[in-house]
Formats: structure tokens, C-alpha cells, sequence
């Protein structure tokens, strides 16, 4: 590196004036983080840090096409209740032993995040991470933070894992303009690259919750979950407990021949819930369906209750769902509270004369009047205005219902259509996109968008829905800094900076030292400027100061990228943010629990970057 690139110039002044500028704005959240972020590109583009022409490019790049894919993929998988399925299966492997539930939900969410945005899958494994809390005794603050901790590093598992990785190839090739002359050009990384990598993170995360996650335990104070989105509170606030389970009608039953209501009535009933008969599956079915041999019951109770229910009346049990595995979907049925207004049609009126069950599809299971429970008899009360109505139900039943304003729903629940039915066509498209963006002759982001295109075509996903499962500010920032990274670059700012950095370390320093210290302040970086403001930031630094110390750029960008994630203190990190209220975390338990493993972070990044390079 020669003396002049060393000078400190008006354009490097002025790039490195924005950077600063950039992490005060983020660290204070005085304006909005993708406002400051408009506000640099405006800076550069007024100043002529960046050419007119190319001061938008940030919005084609191939980074932020790739995030948009990566966001209606997901959102075409979370429609088809893809994830929602596996909380059973995870119960079912796990076999009732907690060690073996805690690694096998942070494995595979960990494995799936390896192909989604990380906020994606913390979003869809909040209502998984519920129902096991339900189903086990486990507090979410024993759950949320060890799942949390596996996406973030699963996300290394693969270039598409999360921002930093995307950004990074866009930024590799962005360098090679600004190389010193007799540099070898720098490749892109494929698309599993960092794989060995992203498994010694994982391998680390769940190794180190498994032998530090009792730090976790206390008391569940009943922060840990929503009545939306868990059973347990149905369960302590109305005695509505216990998991489906479906009932065969045999030719010896008493029950064939009788109707459905004169079923329920029977002496320690469970819920009857569900029914089939022949072909016709349906929820709420009406109480004067007649029963025959073969019809399935969908029941829900306590496993004894309808284990006894089931032998008294020589019925064949099945707690695997064979005929209403779609329908018991938590992401298109369940139970649900809502308020009846004065304005109210159903005042005065009983769920039987109101026929609940055959005119909008809702069973209703108990009502809450003056904090009094009702659940015996309960489809022959008179409701009044104020009863909290408790009804099981199709989640777009219910929202059809709702539009009356007869009733006001109270809890949350999905308001879109779910489509189980179109689960294998979109693991299939799913499959066809990872495999193209394997190919090295496919950049990722039109491998993931041909995926996309495969979902909008076939129904999985509506065009409207994509557009609605986008977070734009994410992908505003994004675009909108990327042009900052290309200036510290072009501007000669990174490699004054890389430069002087190098003056500070003693001479024959190892170079695994330097990247120790690359990494712990890009960390620090994303704890006030997010991942993405970090990355754009830190990697033309990381490649000048490879470049200065004579080791590999692609090695040092890649230490940056994967350490921009490196956040498990702050709710900066926006997977993080997204546990903290459910679960009730405090600051101090952040930075006890996610301190340490940031710093194990640090160093299995370190180590393994260099193990292949």
C-alpha cells in the first residue's frame, strides 16, 4: 500500500463524517433507523461520493432481491403451516424428556434458518414454542432464548441465512473495482461456503444450553405467553386442557346411530370437536349429526378422560392425527375468546337457537360472565351482552363471523388463509430454488425468485400476500446504505482506516489476533448500527486490513459478516427483540445468558475461518 493511499482526503473526511454520523442516529433512535439510512444515501448522492447513476443501485442489488425472496418464500411455507407441524413431531421424538425436546427444537429451527430470514423463523416458531410450553411445563424463558440463539446461528450455515451473508458476495465484488494493483481478484463465496462453520455455531449453542440453561429457570410469572397463542391459559382460565386425540366408531359401540349432541351428553364426554364420516371431514359439526360405524371423532380432553371415554363406549383411540391433522392446524384452527357487545344480535339467543355450529362453523366451548365460568349446558345459556364467548373454530370462520359485529374477537389469530393442502408443492418449489441457487451459473437471488414465481403460480402464495410479507424497512436500509459501503471503498476511507490500524499492532502480530479484534469490534458495531450497518461498515475495512497485514480478504470479510450477527444482549438484534416481551427477559439476563455465548461465538468463528482458509 503506497503512501498516497494512506493520505486522508476531503472524500474520505466526508465518508468517514456519514459513518459516524450513521451510529450516533442508531444509537440514540432519535429518527427511524431506514429515515437516517435515506438520509446518508441523499449525503452521497448530493455530495458526489457515489455517482448519479449509480447512487440507487442499492435497490436492484442482488442482496436485497435475494432478502425479498427470502421473505415470500417463508411467508409461502408459514401459508401452508409447514413449521406448525413440527411441534408434534417434536413432542413425539422427544419422548417427554426435556434434554432431547431442547435439542431437537434448536437443531431444526436452527436448520431451517439456514434458508429463511432469521426474523421469519422466530416468528413462526413463537406459536411452536408455545404449544411445547403447553404440552411440556416448560416456561418460554426456559425455550425462547435457547431457539432464539439457534437461529441466529444457523444463519451461517448457508450465504442466505441472514443479511450479512447476503450482503457479503455484493460487497466482495464491489471491492474488486477499488483492488491495489498485482491483487488477486476476489471470488464470491457459494452458496454453502460457511456450512462447516455454521455447524460448529450451532454445535456450540446447543452444547452451551444444555449445560448452562438452567441459568434460564424461574418462575413462570405469566409473562411467558399470550392466551392467543397457548393453551395453557384456556387451560387455567376456563379447565379447557389436554391435547386431540381422534375416536374410531365401532360396530360394538352404543354410540352408532346416535346423534352427536346426545354423544356429548354423555356422563365424562371429552369435547367433541371434530367429525368424519365417509369422505366429509369437517370442525363444529352440528349436534343432531347422526354417528355411524367408521365415523371419527376428533376429541379433546386429558388423555384419561378420553381413555376412558374411549372404553367405555368401544371406541378405537388414536393420538396420532390420521384424518384431522389439517384441520387441528394451530395455524388454521383454535380456540379463541370474544366479547358480545350491546349491539348484539346473539343477546338474548342461545348457541343451539343461534346455530353456532351449523351457520358459522364455531363450537362454543364455555362462556365468562362477571368472571363466573359457564361450561355445563353451556350451548343452552341465554348470552348476554359482555359474556366472553370461548369457541373453537377455522380461524376464517371466525373472522367471517366477526365482520357481523355480533361478536368482537379477542384474541389474536391468523386473519389469512391457510393452505395445508399445498404443503408438498411448496417444499417442492422450496427444493427446486435451493437446488438452482447451488449452481454456480444461477446468482441466488434469481434462483430465489424463480421459487418465488413457482409459489405465485401455483396458489401457495397470493401476490398480495408477498407484497404484505415483505419488511420494507428492512429492505429500505439495506438499499439505502449499501451505497455507503461502496464510498468507504472507492473513497479510499477503509483503507486509510485498515491502515493506521495496522500501525497499532505490534510488529509480527499473528494474524488470527487482528481478526480476534475485527470481530469483537464489529460486534460492538451491531450492538448501535444493526447487522446490516455493520456489515456495509466493517467489510471493506476487514478486506483493506487483509490486504495491509498480506492475508486472505475473503477470510476477514467473512469474519465480519458472520459477526455481525454476534448479538445475543440487545434487542437490536431483531430476532432477540422478538423474544424478549413474550418471555419477560430483562436487560440482565440478557447480557448473563447472551454475553458469554457471544463470546464463544467469537472465537468458533474465528477458529473455523481459519481452519479453511
Amino acid at each position: 500500500m503506497d503512501d498516497t493511499a494512506l493520505t486522508l482526503t476531503t472524500d474520505m473526511m466526508l465518508v468517514l463524517g456519514l459513518v459516524g454520523f450513521t451510529m450516533v442516529m442508531f444509537l440514540f433512535e432519535r429518527i427511524r433507523a431506514d429515515v437516517v439510512a435515506l438520509v446518508v444515501l441523499v449525503m452521497l448522492g448530493l455530495a458526489g461520493l457515489v455517482a448519479p447513476e449509480e447512487i440507487f443501485n442499492g435497490f436492484s442489488s442482488n442482496a436485497v432481491m435475494s432478502i425479498i425472496a427470502t421473505m415470500i418464500l417463508g411467508a409461502g411455507l408459514d401459508r401452508t403451516g409447514a413449521l406448525n407441524r413440527l411441534a408434534g413431531w417434536l413432542l413425539r421424538r422427544a419422548h417427554g424428556v426435556e434434554a432431547r425436546l431442547m435439542l431437537l427444537t434448536g437443531a431444526v429451527a436452527g436448520i431451517n434458518s439456514s434458508i429463511m430470514q432469521n426474523p421469519s423463523v422466530m416468528a413462526l416458531y413463537l406459536p411452536v414454542a408455545s404449544r411445547l410450553s403447553s404440552r411440556t411445563g416448560l416456561t418460554l424463558p426456559r425455550l425462547l432464548l435457547p431457539i432464539a440463539a439457534a437461529i441466529v446461528m444457523g444463519g451461517g450455515l448457508t450465504m442466505v441465512g441472514n443479511s450479512p451473508l447476503i450482503l457479503l458476495n455484493d460487497l466482495l465484488l464491489a471491492a474488486n473495482g477499488n483492488l491495489p494493483s498485482g491483487a488477486a481478484t476476489i471470488e464470491p463465496l457459494k452458496m454453502f461456503a460457511p456450512l462447516p462453520i455454521g455447524l460448529a455455531l450451532l454445535a456450540g449453542s446447543l452444547a452451551y444450553f444444555h449445560f448452562r440453561g438452567g441459568k434460564l429457570e424461574r418462575e413462570d410469572d405469566g409473562t411467558g405467553a399470550t392466551p392467543a397463542r397457548t393453551q395453557s391459559y384456556f387451560a387455567k382460565a376456563y379447565g379447557i386442557e389436554g391435547d386431540v386425540y381422534e375416536l374410531t366408531v365401532t360396530a360394538e359401540s352404543p354410540l352408532v346411530g346416535m346423534s352427536l349432541g346426545e354423544a356429548e351428553a354423555l356422563h365424562n364426554a371429552p369435547l367433541l370437536l371434530a367429525l368424519k364420516t365417509g369422505d366429509d371431514a369437517r370442525l363444529a359439526p352440528p349436534a343432531d349429526t347422526r354417528l355411524w360405524v367408521g365415523s371419527v371423532l376428533g376429541a379433546m380432553g386429558p388423555k384419561e378422560q378420553v381413555s376412558d371415554f374411549a372404553q367405555n363406549q368401544f371406541l378405537r383411540l388414536s393420538a396420532r392425527l390420521r384424518n384431522f391433522g389439517d384441520l387441528f392446524n394451530p395455524s388454521r384452527a383454535g380456540i379463541a375468546e370474544a366479547v358480545i357487545p350491546a349491539t348484539s344480535k346473539f343477546i338474548g339467543k342461545t348457541a343451539r337457537a343461534l346455530a353456532l355450529r351449523r351457520q358459522m362453523g364455531l363450537d362454543l366451548l364455555a362462556v365468562n360472565r362477571d368472571k363466573t365460568v359457564l361450561r355445563e349446558n353451556v350451548r343452552d345459556v341465554p348470552l348476554r351482552a359482555g359474556d366472553m364467548m370461548v369457541v373453537h373454530g377455522i380461524w376464517t370462520d371466525l373472522a367471517e363471523t366477526a365482520k357481523s359485529k355480533d361478536l368482537v374477537v379477542v384474541t389474536d389469530y391468523p386473519k389469512g388463509e391457510q393452505r395445508p393442502h399445498k404443503l408438498k408443492i411448496a417444499l417442492g418449489i422450496f427444493a427446486v430454488a435451493m437446488l438452482l441457487a447451488l449452481s454456480s451459473r444461477l446468482p441466488v437471488s434469481i434462483a430465489l425468485m424463480t421459487g418465488v414465481a413457482g409459489m405465485l403460480i401455483t396458489g401457495v402464495i397470493n401476490i398480495d400476500e408477498a407484497y404484505a410479507s415483505i419488511n420494507w424497512k428492512t429492505v429500505f436500509l439495506m438499499a439505502c446504505l449499501i451505497p455507503l459501503g461502496w464510498a468507504m471503498d472507492s473513497s479510499g476511507a477503509a483503507a486509510w482506516v485498515a491502515g493506521h490500524s495496522i500501525e497499532q499492532f505490534p510488529s509480527g502480530t499473528p494474524a488470527w489476533v487482528m481478526q480476534l479484534a475485527l470481530a469483537l469490534l464489529t460486534t460492538a458495531f451491531s450492538l448501535v448500527i444493526s447487522h446490516v450497518g455493520a456489515t456495509i461498515v466493517m467489510v471493506p475495512l476487514a478486506i483493506n486490513l487483509a490486504l495491509a497485514a498480506g492475508g486472505n480478504p475473503t477470510a476477514y470479510a467473512l469474519i465480519v459478516a458472520l459477526s455481525a450477527s454476534n448479538n445475543f444482549m440487545t434487542a437490536s438484534n431483531p430476532v432477540i427483540s422478538m423474544v424478549t416481551g413474550p418471555a419477560g427477559y430483562t436487560g440482565k439476563e440478557l447480557w448473563q445468558v447472551g454475553g458469554p455465548l457471544s463470546l464463544i461465538y467469537t472465537v468458533i468463528a474465528v477458529v473455523m475461518v481459519n481452519l479453511m482458509f
